[in-house]
């Protein structure tokens, strides 16, 4: 059995890691609901106008959407892997990461793909399987939708000039503070709603409807990352509260366990004490 002073250091450290922890848990819980708050406001209008932009698209011919809806044979792939750069947030990075390595080998086994990472620790780790084009960490520092538009833009330039047939998105959805979703989304090219028409409504569309898809089409792809990054930065705070929260929670139990075996330690010491005063008196007697 360890000793007494060993016990009482290892209380001590045990003590110090949970007021960190404790920290950590209350900053995160603050950043959470300001991040919750602004992706729960977001979410109606970016599907809404996903929504709208696929059922345009859909009564429309192949060449409506320009560039952005051209399908092209699949032989080199860019996967955007969102991330934090932060760790001590659970399974919060290694889930995406996990996804993005199974999704390349069963989906694009035999093609040529490269990533690009937003957030420190998915190029930290994925540069060790993939080809990293690029890696945006520092837009969490100031995430702003002008920020995003400025990552959007350089990807679809790279669409609309060939250098990859189909674009991906790799992130954590927050569903709350205890559960965040890996979702894969398609970002290039455009996706339609098949079989979708506005032919039971009566809109009046002007300049008219192909007009309209053009002028959406970046503003789309624009928001659409930028929710995912939003997405993905509250599933960051929300992972690392819980994740905080129950190492607290085991390093409270911890001490309790520690201050147990101290207490018994520290009375054997005192029973044997006893003893041995007992035991030197009773030889004094006789």
């Amino acid at each position: 059995m360890a000793n007494l002073k060993e016990i009482r250091n290892r209380i001590t450290s045990i003590g110090s890691t949970m007021q960190i922890t404790s920290a950590m848990k209350m900053v995160s819980a603050a950043k959470l609901k300001k991040a919750q708050d602004a992706i729960t406001q977001m979410r109606p209008y970016a599907n809404k106008l996903t929504q709208l932009l696929q059922s345009l698209s859909a009564t429309l011919d192949a060449d409506a959407g320009g560039a952005f809806s051209e399908q092209r044979e699949i032989s080199k792939v860019l996967i955007i892997a969102i991330t934090s750069n932060r760790g001590l947030c659970g399974g919060f990075n290694s889930s995406v990461i996990k996804e993005a390595i199974k999704h390349t080998s069963d989906t694009f086994k035999s093609k040529e793909v490269d990533i690009y990472a937003i957030g420190k620790k998915g190029n930290d780790l994925l540069i060790k399987e993939f080809n990293v084009i690029e890696n945006k960490s520092e837009v969490f520092d100031d995430l702003t939708f002008d920020n995003v538009a400025e990552i959007a833009q350089q990807i679809m330039d790279l669409y609309v000039d060939g250098a990859y047939d189909k674009v991906e998105i790799i992130y954590n959805q927050f569903k709350n503070a205890a559960t965040q979703i890996v979702q894969i989304e398609q970002f290039l090219p455009i996706e339609k709603i098949e079989g979708e028409s506005d032919n039971n409504t009566d809109y009046i569309f002007e300049p008219g409807k192909a007009a309209i898809v053009l002028e959406l089409i970046p503003k789309s792809l624009k928001t659409q990352l930028y929710k995912a990054i939003r997405d993905s930065y509250a599933s960051e705070h929300g992972a690392r509260m819980t994740a905080m929260h129950k190492a607290t929670d085991n390093a409270a139990e911890l001490r309790d366990e520690l201050l147990l075996t101290y207490n018994k330690a520290r009375q054997a010491a005192i029973t044997n004490e006893i003893l041995e005063i007992v035991g030197g008196a009773e030889a004094l007697k006789s």
